[in-house]
């Protein structure tokens, strides 16, 4: 490797990297956005940010897609969509809330007093998960009752989770819980249709692979910690304006302390530092590295360490879950939307759990109206499926389905048709994390904890809100805070994260949920706002 030094700066990883890769920079340390942020309001700015793409955003990205009357494109949410649990009165706000902005203030079933943020005023709308339809394999059919006696299951679920964490009880899965509690879709399509709808969606797998006890948390988190109101974002810029506004408070255009299209192929660490390979043959030695590769990229082992990590962390990385969530966009001519445009969800009943199950129309007064927009979401398994297909396959696959629930006569071709392959994604390997059943605080931990100079942080490594946005927010903060403290020898905040070379079958009760493991509430209370009955 020849590599030559320049000036000494940190490290700060964004979701950059891939396979191969040497000339050096010398700096301090690699992030993203919140790390960036956190390393400059603790007075560190000697860093670099190195992004595998031509923008920041990572796994919040969008596209244009369809037309209007006046021929100009939509924008379209490829990742992120959602601002999941926002704020109740006398609540917590979730801080992607309050980075984001405007909404249409009206009221709704969960919250007449929504509290409007209007920081990077990125617009979002009110999206209601009880607007539904149902249909099967035979066209409309009402089987909304079956939403209700799944929530009534759930909610069993949700106090023996809780259980679970006071008496130290084994973990299970989210499947074994709710037949436990009365609820079991097996051979029942449309009972299908609805646990997808309520469950498979959110964690982007099915709940045989998601843990009671996290994934129940994981819920309560966001939902009871903030609120239970979900918005969609709309605005033509794209989610990812937040992060682009949130960067301009410490970048300056064109700095250059934020490298783009770097793929980063080897990290060697030692106590002295670390050394970050790039394709392009570059090099950066710095004194300490954060990367925030997604789990998914960190399974692929396209990112090479130096030496390599120890086995407690690789067991915490492939133990962990990588679920891939797919929209599939279609535009159908304004003159023939044959769909209820009032109504914001479709649920469809499939013989084939989970085949184009879950429809979402943004052709509705709160989005895109008279946009003749349609996506359907699928995850991991057919995910992985339609992710090999080519669009004409997929596309032929999609329109039988809406002829089947709307009828043939009354669906046409689309004009435009699209989707992401986020498991094909080389910077990605798939849409976000997910908690399997038996994995434990301490098991997280694992993942969590930095090797030597080299620390983690996204998504993933936040105990309480891993796959949402504010995980990742959350976890670059107190990461960014902490090699601050490093950099600045502030050495009580400077400590290196607890890990765990054995492991238990438990999480050891509710002493261990604390900050030594990433925990940070009390995610079992149920709190916050409720749904009207």
């Amino acid at each position: 490797m020849d590599c030559h030094l320049s000036v000494r700066q940190y490290i700060a990883f964004c979701d950059c990297f891939s396979p191969s890769g040497a000339a050096y920079q010398h700096v301090k340390v690699k992030l993203c956005v919140r790390l960036a942020q956190a390393l400059s309001n603790n007075s560190v700015t000697d860093f670099l940010i190195l992004e595998y793409n031509s923008e920041i955003g990572g796994r919040c990205r969008h596209a244009s897609f369809g037309k209007d009357k006046n021929g100009n494109p939509y924008t379209v949410e490829l990742g992120a969509n959602w601002i999941q649990g926002t704020q109740s009165p006398g609540r917590p706000a979730n801080p992607i809330w309050t980075l984001v902005s405007i909404c249409t203030l009206r009221k709704t079933r969960l919250d007449s007093s929504i509290i409007q943020s209007q920081k990077y005023q990125v617009k979002n709308n009110f999206s209601d998960d009880a607007s539904i339809e149902t249909f099967d394999t035979s066209g409309p059919v009402d089987y909304t009752y079956k939403l209700k006696e799944y929530e009534t299951a759930y909610r069993k679920v949700e106090q023996d989770a809780g259980h679970i964490i006071s008496d130290n009880l084994h973990d299970r899965s989210l499947r074994a819980a709710l037949r436990d509690a009365g609820w079991d879709a097996t051979g029942d399509p449309q009972a299908e249709a609805v646990e997808y709808y309520e469950l498979d969606t959110d964690y982007a797998q099915i709940s045989k692979l998601s843990s009671e006890e996290f994934d129940v948390a994981n819920e309560n988190s966001s939902f009871h910690g903030f609120s239970e109101v979900n918005n969609l974002v709309i605005d033509p810029r794209g989610f990812n304006a937040f992060l682009h506004g949130q960067a301009s408070e410490f970048l300056k255009p064109n700095d250059s302390r934020l490298l783009l299209n770097k793929i980063v192929t080897k990290i060697t660490y030692d106590n002295s530092g670390v050394i970050i390979q790039n394709s392009d043959g570059t090099c950066i030695a710095a004194d300490y590295a954060i990367t925030t590769f997604s789990v998914g990229v960190l399974k692929s082992n396209h990112v090479k360490f130096s030496p390599a990590l120890p086995d407690w962390k690789n067991t915490a990385i492939q133990t962990f879950e990588m679920g891939v969530y797919t929209k599939i966009f279609l535009q159908f001519p304004l003159d023939k939307v044959f769909w209820n445009t009032s109504t914001q969800f479709f649920l469809y009943a499939s013989p084939n759990t989970g085949y184009y199950t879950e429809w979402a129309s943004l052709d509705h007064e709160d989005f895109f109206p008279g946009s003749g927009i349609l996506f359907v979401t699928v995850t991991t398994d057919l995910s992985l499926i339609v992710d090999k297909q080519d669009d004409k396959t997929t596309k032929q696959q999609v329109l039988i389905v809406l002829r089947q629930m709307f009828g043939k006569e009354n669906v046409p071709e689309p004009l435009d048709f699209m989707y992401p392959r986020w498991s094909l994604t080389p910077w990605a390997y798939g849409s976000y994390s997910n908690w399997p059943p038996g994995m434990t605080l301490e098991g997280h931990q694992n993942l969590r904890a930095n090797v030597g100079r080299v620390w983690f942080a996204g998504e993933a490594t936040s105990a309480e809100f891993y796959g949402y946005l504010q995980g990742g927010y959350f976890s670059g903060q107190d990461t960014g805070e902490r090699v601050a403290a490093c950099v600045n020898g502030a050495y009580a905040r400077c400590q290196e994260e607890i890990h765990y070379e054995k492991l238990n079958a438990t999480s050891g009760g509710s002493d261990e949920f604390g900050p030594q493991n990433g925990w940070f509430n009390r995610s079992f209370q149920t709190t916050g706002d409720t749904a009207d009955s």
